[in-house]
This record gives structure tokens, C-alpha cells and sequence, in this order.
């Protein structure tokens, strides 16, 4: 269910407009998410686990709302990676549950508001529905052209980058030709910009296998915000702190 691939996008920030209360800062145009948190959210609260990822899931629409109307384009949500299958049996079942639930609920709607759906990440080792229920929704909301949303379910950067690996051999593409250009073409992200700002929430500070290829030049903040209480105020001051930031991609500026 990977992208075809395209031309390499590059990073790029486009300024808010003023409807979006613009004041000359810069937002990303790709924005990755590490959703963590959600259990010490419920264990905090004496709740199960899973009333943590419920809650997390609930707040995942009023962020996507925020994204669109303050002008980023592309955001990407890790849900689920290919450690966490070391999880209890439990846990993660009741994952795959909910996520099918959620895609099920809000395709729809999300179809509605032109957003179009994208899938990062192994298809092999979900369920038979799990995997229609995914394809339904990027059938349909592939042609939609608003803000790209995509899930990084059963998703890991040292797998996809062993998978690209792995087809470009079964492809007999000869060494001499393999560039970075070409290697972007075998990954899951084939057609997506590289992330401009990667946010992990819930105060931990690594990267945990996410876009590691993609990541070589994102800004990184980390939140000790848990994911469930990551509201529209949290966005705005991650993104203002984005806004500071020189982005120089190993060069320097022409004061320096």
C-alpha cells in the first residue's frame, strides 16, 4: 500500500496567511508526530492503557483541524512500530481494534474536508479487515487534494529502509546507479516532502526508529505534553519555536 514513486520533494515552509492570524512567521509544510504518552496519560488517572490510546485517538481530529487553518500541508502520525509488537497480546490487539474502529469512523468525514489518507508502513502482519478497512480509505480520499495525512502503522526506518534495499536488488538496479534520489524512490515516503518539524509528546527525547532517512534535517521538538492533553495552544508554541529556528541544510547564512 506504499506510495508510487514520484519526483523527490524538498522541504519547504510556506508563511501563514492572514486568515490564519499571520504575522510573518513561517510554518513547516510536513510536520511528523510521535504520539506518546497515551498510557502514563491513563495510568496517571488510575485508568487501563487502552482508555489512554482511546483518548489519544479523540484528540488526533481537533489537531488536524489546527494543522489545516494554520497553513501545514503534509502531517504524518506514528501510531504504531514494529517494536511495539512486544507489547502484551493485549494491548496490542486492542490497537489494531481501535484503529480499525477509527478508520472506519472518520474516513468519511475526513473525505469531506478533502483530506487525503496515506498509509506508511508493513500491510503483512494486520488482520484481513484491518488491511480492507485501510484500503477503502486511501481508495477513497486518493484523489483529494487538501492536507495529506498519513499513518505510520507497523512502521519502522531501519524495515522500510531493509525493504527499499531489498527491491532495489530484486529490481537488478546496478550499483553504479543507486543515488539518494533513487534510494527516496524505494521508500514508503516516495512522493512526500522530507518533515520540516518532527514533535514527540509525552517528555521523552529519541527518536524511536521514525523517519530516520527522512529526518536528517527536520527540526525536532519534544513536548513533556502527553499526547491526550496535546491541545491547539501546545501546537501554536511548538510552532512558534519552529519559527525561530535557522534552517541552514549544512550551509550557513550570508551574515555568517
Amino acid at each position: 500500500m506504499a506510495s508510487q514513486p514520484t519526483d523527490r520533494l524538498e522541504p519547504a515552509a510556506v508563511p501563514l496567511t492572514p486568515a490564519n492570524n499571520g504575522d510573518g512567521r513561517k510554518v513547516p509544510t510536513h510536520v511528523a508526530i510521535i504520539m506518546d504518552g497515551n498510557g502514563r496519560w491513563a495510568q496517571r488517572r488510575g485508568l487501563p492503557r487502552w482508555e489512554g490510546h482511546r483518548a489519544g485517538t479523540d484528540n488526533v481530529n481537533s489537531i488536524l483541524e489546527a494543522m489545516e487553518q494554520l497553513g501545514v500541508k503534509y502531517v504524518t502520525l506514528f501510531a504504531f512500530s514494529t517494536e511495539n509488537w512486544n507489547r502484551p497480546r493485549e494491548e496490542v490487539l486492542g490497537l489494531m481494534a481501535l484503529l480499525q474502529d477509527v478508520v472506519e469512523r472518520e474516513t468519511g468525514r475526513l473525505h469531506q474536508r478533502n483530506v487525503r489518507v496515506r498509509y506508511l508502513g508493513r500491510t503483512d502482519r494486520l488482520t484481513p479487515q484491518l488491511r480492507e478497512c485501510i484500503q477503502r480509505s486511501l481508495d477513497m480520499t486518493k484523489h483529494n487534494t487538501g492536507l495529506n495525512l498519513s499513518l505510520a502503522f507497523d512502521y519502522g526506518g531501519r524495515d522500510e529502509i531493509v525493504h527499499a534495499v531489498r527491491r532495489i536488488v530484486q529490481d537488478g538496479i546496478p550499483p553504479e546507479q543507486i543515488t539518494e534520489d533513487l534510494f527516496q524512490q524505494y521508500l514508503y515516503t516516495s512522493d512526500l516532502p522530507d518533515p520540516d518539524l518532527i514533535i514527540r509528546t509525552g517528555g521523552e527525547l529519541r527518536l524511536s526508529n521514525f523517519l530516520p532517512w527522512q529526518s536528517v534535517y527536520s527540526e525536532y521538538y519534544c513536548s513533556p505534553v502527553f499526547w491526550p492533553d496535546f491541545d491547539r495552544d501546545e501546537l501554536e508554541r511548538v510552532l512558534e519555536a519552529y519559527s525561530q529556528r535557522k534552517r541552514r541544510f549544512g550551509g550557513l547564512d550570508a551574515a555568517e
